[in-house]
């Protein structure tokens, strides 16, 4: 029996997390969540796992939970120190890093420092400090598997295999919503937030939308894999089905198949390096006609070439990249900019920062707020 801390419980991730420990009983405990905004599913949440610990952001918050929750002897816990204290948790076996953000940075980090196994879905982390992060893992020798379905599926494809015999990674996308629409000047949030294939959180179905996601996931298997960026590509695969690829230098590709559920990876990466019998639906290769692919359009979705711009750049620019996109996207949410001027703010975000190589944590950590407040500033403007 393992138990596990679900950091960011009431996201997407997170709750296909539960619903994995809910399917097996006998192999996962879940003793620890967190949750922001959602409140009320963070309480059905406690209400049907019982999780002896439970995080919360604020303490107005946590007073309303305290209040709330029927169950006085679950100890409630606020903001980053609650998040740190139950990554921590000597009972704890498992770490799922699920929160949108770097709010998650500092905790998982403690967390690789006391051992811990842990379950990287919080992309973020890895784009603005996967330097700092892949050291700790490696000096502490965790296990850190990659939950993103891309991710997942080279992991996988790369297991017992030695890095000198890559010639490139190929990370597949959907292509979002809008790779087929011709105008995407009049693009409302709700049009944006409709995923042709993948249910999502709010703020990365707006990053498929844009491909920015494709882009952070570039820099994150820079880091995950110690691939240059120069031997990462995308490619356009609206079914979903291939997962990512490999191709290795005799000229052979090894792919990893599924459907496309977030559940399949998420499964591995609590399990690894076992492998448990799935209750999801199998993959029926009679019943798919045919696969497309095509070369993403850099030039209609301009966020790609930031992405690999930042990467490329390193230091505090990937950290850049993230905190202007997080505070656009949410300016596009609630209506205070068009769909389009995400990469234009993103864009001047960038031309104004100074770079600083070699970055500490403290650098990093700062180079993202500086880059929110001064993306607020432009898209106020």
């Amino acid at each position: 029996m393992k138990n596990i801390a679900v950091l960011g419980a009431t996201g997407s991730i997170g709750r296909n997390t539960l619903e994995i420990a809910k399917s097996f009983p006998d192999k996962f405990k879940v003793t620890a969540i967190s949750g922001k905004a959602n409140i009320g599913l963070l309480e059905q949440q406690i209400n049907r796992f019982h999780p002896k610990f439970v995080v919360v952001m604020d303490e107005n918050t946590k007073k309303q939970l305290c209040h709330s929750i029927s169950d006085k002897k679950i100890r409630v816990e606020c903001g980053r120190e609650g998040l740190i204290k139950i990554s921590t948790l000597e009972e704890i076996d498992i770490v799922v890093s699920a929160i949108t953000g770097i709010t998650g940075l500092i905790p998982t980090l403690e967390a690789i420092k006391k051992g811990k196994h842990i379950a990287i879905a919080a992309k973020e982390l890895l784009v603005t400090a996967g330097e700092i992060i892949l050291k700790e893992v490696k000096k502490r020798d965790v296990k850190f598997v990659p939950v993103d379905s891309e991710h997942n599926a080279i992991f996988q494809c790369l297991e017992g295999r030695d890095k000198k015999d890559i010639k490139r990674i190929i990370l597949t996308a959907s292509g979002g919503p809008f790779y087929k629409e011709k105008n995407l000047h009049d693009i409302s949030p709700e049009q944006a937030l409709a995923h042709p294939v993948w249910e999502m959180g709010r703020k990365i179905s707006i990053d498929s939308a844009t491909l920015m996601n494709k882009g952070l996931e570039v820099i994150e298997a820079h880091w995950l894999f110690g691939i240059d960026i120069s031997k990462i590509e995308i490619v356009i695969h609206p079914e979903c089905i291939i997962h990512s690829m490999v191709e290795f230098i005799d000229g052979s590709i090894l792919a990893l198949l599924g459907i496309p559920d977030m559940k399949m990876p998420i499964q591995y990466a609590l399990t690894y390096p076992e492998r448990i019998p799935t209750q999801l639906e199998p993959l029926d290769l009679t019943k798919i006609s045919r696969l497309h692919f095509s070369v993403p359009n850099f030039d209609k979705f301009p966020c790609l070439k930031f992405a690999y711009e930042a990467g490329s750049i390193g230091g505090t620019m990937p950290a850049v990249l993230n905190g202007a996109n997080d505070v656009a996207v949410n300016l596009f949410l609630k209506k205070k900019i068009k769909f389009l001027d995400i990469p234009k703010i993103i864009e001047k975000v960038m031309d104004k920062h100074n770079v600083i190589q070699k970055p500490c944590l403290d650098d990093i950590l700062a180079s993202d707020e500086w880059a929110g407040r001064t993306a607020h500033e432009i898209g106020e403007l």
